[in-house]
Parts: structure tokens; C-alpha cells; sequence
């Protein structure tokens, strides 16, 4: 009978053995592979100013997917290069696209398209816009941003007298920003006050990605735990077995 009960623990040790190896191996394709496709579909920054507060704060570090910048829709907060804005990236966020007459303010509120816009997205109480904005028509191809701090946001409002009224060319767009991971504030809320006009921007892959990194790190763990763990609880049901074995 001993030798019955010694040759299943080893069965069962062995096969032990082989699922938390493949556990391992699982465990760092996802992981890997999570971590290679998040270098790949995104790109950190950090943001220098409050323009963006309080959706984005200085000093907050983002991830921003890279995307084309035809893919761009209203609502979208995006980093993007415009050289008579200055050489760094800037973060704002696009209220109007190409074909879209933008305004403000209507009852304190920004109108595109002649609707107004709930903008949840700003501080308590503050207006759309407090110096306004004439009637503008953006240029086919071109995106008309804002910060959501609008009284110290140096956005399309300050460069009205500029070829395209202010507005920026979708070429210039680098990202499109999808979460705030430090401090850990987590995925963007959706615009949902620009649904009326259109279609929203869907969500990036940040959430696969980061499933795939836990997934992958908890099997790494767990699988090369399970050699230690089985060894000290086999070592203490073979004590335990060995007394009534030496009496027979």
C-alpha cells in the first residue's frame, strides 16, 4: 500500500510539475506580449500646465494612443504639434472637426452646429467661455481646440487671427489621450455632450492591455510558486504517512 500512495504522489507531482510550467510559459506570453503592445499602440507624457484641469492636472502622466489623426472625432482630448503654439506637444481637447460652425456662448454654453454642448467635463460653475468666441466655420480637415480650463487656456481662442481661425490640421494630432495613470485617476469619462452631433471616439485597448499584464503576472507567480508550496506540503504528508507505516 506504501508503495501504491508513493508512486500516485509522484504521478500527481509530476503533473503538477508540467501545469505550472505551462502556467509560467502562459503567464509570459501575455505578459510580454501586454507589455510589447502597450509600447506599440501608446506613448506616455507628462503635462506641464492646468490647461486641462480638472480632467488633467500638472504633473499628471497620461497614456495617449497613437493614432491617425483622421480618426479624431468631437470630444476626443488629443497631444498634437502646432509650430505657431510653440515646439512642445500640447494636450487639449477638439470641440469641433472640419464642416462644424463652432460658437459661444448660448446660455454659457458652447454651441456646434448651432446645438449647445453639456460640457461636464469643466469646473463647477465656470462658463464655456468667458471672453466668447465668434462664429467660426472650421476648414475641411482641420480641428478647432480648447482647453478645459477656459479662463487660462492658451488654445484656438488665442490664435483667431491666424490662418484657420486658431484651428489645428488632423496631421498634427500625435495621440489620443484614453486614461490619467498617475496619480491612478484612471480611463477618461466619454464626452457624452457631444453625442447629439455624432458618434464618440471608442475607447483604446488599455483595458486588454492591462487584463494581459495581470492575467501574465499572476500566472508567472503562481506557477512558480507551486514548486516550493508542493514540496513543503508533500514533505509533511510523507511524515504524517511514515508512523503508522513503521508500526505495520
Amino acid at each position: 500500500m506504501s508503495g501504491t500512495t508513493s508512486r500516485t504522489d509522484e504521478g500527481r507531482g509530476r503533473l503538477g510539475s508540467k501545469l505550472s510550467g505551462l502556467a509560467v510559459a502562459l503567464g509570459c506570453v501575455l505578459f510580454l506580449g501586454g507589455f510589447l503592445w502597450g509600447a506599440v499602440a501608446y506613448a506616455p507624457y507628462t503635462v506641464p500646465t492646468d490647461s486641462m484641469s480638472p480632467t488633467i492636472t500638472s504633473g499628471d502622466r497620461i497614456l495617449a494612443e497613437r493614432v491617425d489623426g483622421s480618426e479624431i472625432k468631437r470630444g476626443d482630448v488629443v497631444v498634437f504639434r502646432q509650430e505657431t503654439w510653440g515646439n512642445a506637444p500640447m494636450v487639449k481637447r477638439v470641440v469641433a472637426v472640419g464642416g462644424d460652425t463652432v460658437a459661444c456662448c448660448t446660455d454659457g454654453k458652447l454651441t456646434v452646429n448651432g446645438k449647445q454642448i453639456d460640457e461636464g467635463y469643466l469646473p463647477e460653475g465656470q462658463q464655456a467661455e468667458l471672453t466668447g468666441i465668434p462664429e467660426i466655420t472650421v476648414p475641411k480637415g482641420r480641428l478647432f481646440l480648447l482647453g478645459d480650463e477656459r479662463s487660462g487656456s492658451l488654445d484656438s481662442t488665442a490664435h483667431l487671427t491666424e490662418a484657420g481661425n486658431g484651428t489645428v490640421p488632423r496631421n498634427h494630432v500625435d495621440a489620443r489621450v484614453d486614461a490619467v495613470v498617475w496619480p491612478m485617476d484612471g480611463m477618461l469619462a466619454r464626452p457624452t455632450g457631444f453625442e447629439k452631433l455624432g458618434a464618440l471616439s471608442s475607447p483604446g485597448p488599455l483595458r486588454l492591455i492591462t487584463a494581459a499584464l495581470v492575467v501574465g503576472m499572476a500566472l508567472v507567480l503562481g506557477g512558480a510558486a507551486y514548486g516550493p508550496v508542493a514540496k513543503r506540503l508533500g514533505g509533511r504528508g510523507r511524515t504524517t504517512r511514515s508512523e503508522p507505516a513503521g508500526v505495520a
